[in-house]
Formats: C-alpha cells, structure tokens, sequence
C-alpha cells in the first residue's frame, strides 16, 4: 500500500475511475432538470428550474439565500420529491423514481458545506472506508484491498494532495485538508457527477487557491456543480465557462462570469445587495 502512494505521489495524470453503472451520455448532457417545482406550504422553492449539465463541465451556480440552490440539490440527489418536473442522470436515469442510495450508487456524489469525515482514523483509512466496495458486514471484515484498489486509493491522495498527510488521523487535519479529504472519499465511490455546496467556506487563502486548482483538475474527468458565494472564487475557477444565477426557484440569468455580473437583472437581486 505504502508502495502504490509513493509510486502515486505528484502523479495526477494517473488518476481516473470507471464508474460501474451505465450511463448514457452521447447527446453531451450529464444532467437535465425540466420544469422542477418545490412547493413547501405554498411556497414555491423551486418554480418551475429548467437548466442542463454538460458532461464535464464545471457549472457554478449563485444565487441570494433562499434562491432555491440547496432544495435543487436535494431534488438532484433524491433527499426532496418535486411537485412537477422530470429530473434526468445522463438520458436513461430517472432521478424522480430512485432513492437517495440508487442515485448515489448511479454516480452522482454530493459534499455538504461542512466537512464529515472519520477524525479518529487516517486519511488512509477514511479513504478506503469510502471506497466503492460491498459493504455487508462479511466482505468487509475480511477484505483485502486488490492492488488496483491500493493504486486507487494511492492515486486519490496524490490528486487531494495529502499524500505526506495520509497516516496522519483525519482529526488533526486543517479545515481546508479535511474538505480536501471529503471530496477524495466521494471520488473513490467513482462519481460522474459531483455536487459540492460551498467548497470554500471558512478556508484560507492559500487553502481556497487550491480548492480553485483541484476542481479544474476535477473538470473532464467528472462532471460538477459548484454552489458558492464566493464571487472572487467562482471568477477564478469558471474562466469562460457558464455560470447560472438562480432567483426565487428559477434561472434568471445564464453565461460567462462577465455576462452575468453585468446583467441589470443580476445586480439587482444579488450583487447590488
């Protein structure tokens, strides 16, 4: 094991998972959410949210609190039911018919703001825990990790960069290098897609720098949303990419960082605040 670290170490080209389920991606389109309505009491969460995920993209989505970012993710990832409106994975997976583990299992991963990872075992372990294997309780007591596994595993710690960090239990690891961590345990459950929910928040500068790089590294190989307030973060990893501003449940506006921040409609209801 400690071999395939070594021989991994710094060697990001490497690195790359084959997820187990297939899914159907030949129109480009990794995700499809089509007239997606929430209604909580009345409320209308979402109203009516039609966007689409490029396979391999890297979409930052913005929006004032209470634009309905949080509850489009949890309808992505199976956590809210909407009111109306079709959700697809790909073009043959029905987001709306699955549980929130038949989602996950069909390659989507989702980080929440606050990190969650097991602080009293190593970012090793942590990352063979998360590892996408049978989980009853017989296989995983006496599993032993196959060498593809360790190469996994090895080539994970290089791209998250805690490689020197990976005997070091989880608990003893700064805000930004358990955020790091997080999101090398959703990758070695093989996402297609990943949905990180502000992946900057309480980080350092240099931390946040290097956030910005590993999510680029991420883009092609995996697709993602990133949810973020961070205006200077989302103009450093979006480049000319699209970006979406949500507003009450709904796209208002949609295209490069430049494009939207000039958009009248966008200053008013979020940048001007």
């Amino acid at each position: 094991m400690r071999a395939a670290i070594e021989r991994d170490a710094g060697n990001d080209a490497s690195y790359g998972h084959v997820a187990s389920r297939d899914v159907d991606t030949r129109h480009g389109v990794i995700l499809y959410l089509d007239g997606i309505t929430v209604s909580f009491d009345g409320f209308k969460a979402l109203n009516n949210l039609t966007l689409d995920i490029g396979v391999g993209e890297l979409r930052c989505i913005i929006g004032p609190n209470g634009a309905g970012k949080t509850t489009m993710m949890d309808v992505i990832t199976g956590k809210t039911a909407p009111s109306s409106g079709t959700a697809y994975f790909g073009q043959n997976i029905d987001l709306t018919t699955l549980s929130e583990t038949q989602i996950a299992h069909a390659g989507i991963g989702r980080k929440f703001q606050r990190p969650t990872v097991f602080e009293n075992h190593s970012v090793i372990e942590n990352l063979e825990l998360a590892m996408k294997t049978d989980k009853r309780v017989r296989p995983t007591l006496f599993s032993r990790l196959t060498g593809a596994q360790a190469d996994a595993i090895g080539q994970t710690l290089a791209l998250i960069r805690l490689t020197p960090e990976a005997w070091r239990p989880a608990g003893l690891l700064s805000h930004g290098q358990k955020q790091w961590l997080e999101i090398g345990m959703l990758l070695m459950q093989e996402p297609k897609l990943l949905l990180l929910d502000e992946p900057v928040a309480g980080m350092t500068d240099a931390e946040t720098e290097r956030t910005g790089e590993l999510l680029n590294e991420l883009k092609g190989r995996h697709s993602l949303m990133v949810v973020e307030h961070d205006m200077d973060f989302v103009a450093s990893i979006a480049g000319q990419g699209k970006v979406t501003v949500l507003h009450e449940g709904a796209v208002l506006a949609e295209g490069t960082m430049a494009a939207v921040q000039a958009d009248q409609r966008v200053i008013e209801v979020y940048l001007g605040r």
